[in-house]
């Protein structure tokens, strides 16, 4: 009976897995989180004149590294999209969720959004599609997560006071991620105003909606009463 046989027959050890293998994956995963890490830091100082070469050497790597990685720039700015919209969604959901009154939550989850743009230099161009070579799945999968738990939230809300809309609330989730997002852009472009007030007058606008709709129906809510909670994203 041959060796290999032998080692396929009743009985025999499973063989060992090879650590070099996982070793090297994780290598990769790691060479792979270096290069999107430095793509953003160039992108802070750079905006739209980002290049290849100087992510090259922000990463202390060549090149051919960087396309071994990615392929070619479309790949890197995906992924830089992909970890800047995680970044967002860890800012952005703890304080969506959180338990409270409805207006402090508005206004810390447009917080989350505007703070998160303005610490994060040039980050924008990413969810604006503005850099060359950058497709848009990565960027519409975000916003459209975000419209969701939006949906989501308010159609719970809405429905534990009674109210049944659901394509009313579907139109709101979308027009509300549009309205915050446009907002914020402008306000990185001409700063005529302290964040703080861009928050203030968004949350007012917000509550403004909430506070007509419930009026339509016949009810008058407090919007630093605290609300039933509901789930998180489906």
């Amino acid at each position: 009976m041959s060796p290999d046989r032998r080692a396929n027959g009743p009985g025999a050890q499973e063989r060992p897995v090879d650590g070099r293998s996982t070793r090297w994956q994780a290598h990769r995963a790691r060479r792979r989180e270096q290069v999107v890490d430095a793509a953003l830091l160039v992108l802070g100082r750079e905006g739209r004149d980002l290049g290849l070469d100087q992510v090259a050497h922000e990463a202390g790597v060549t090149k051919p590294v960087i396309y071994r990685h990615f392929g070619d720039r479309a790949a890197l700015l995906d992924a830089m999209a992909e970890r800047a919209t995680n970044l967002l969604m860890e800012r952005l959901m703890p304080v969506l969720y959180d338990e409270g009154a409805i207006r402090p939550r508005i206004r810390a989850s447009v917080g989350a959004f505007i703070g998160f743009l303005d610490e994060s230099p040039n980050v924008d161009l990413l969810f604006r599609r503005r850099l060359p070579g950058q497709g848009g799945d990565v960027v519409d999968a975000g916003r459209e997560f975000v419209a969701a738990a939006l949906t989501d939230l308010l159609s719970g809300y809405l429905g534990s006071l009674g109210f049944d809309v659901p394509e009313l609330v579907q139109v709101w989730g979308q027009s509300l991620v549009g309205a915050v997002q446009a907002t914020a852009e402008w306000w990185l472009a001409h700063r005529t105003m302290q964040r703080d007030v861009v928050t203030e007058h968004l949350t007012a606008l917000i509550w403004a909606q909430i506070d007509g709709i419930a009026r339509q129906h016949g009810m008058v809510l407090d919007p630093d009463a605290p609300l039933p909670k509901v789930s998180g994203p489906k």
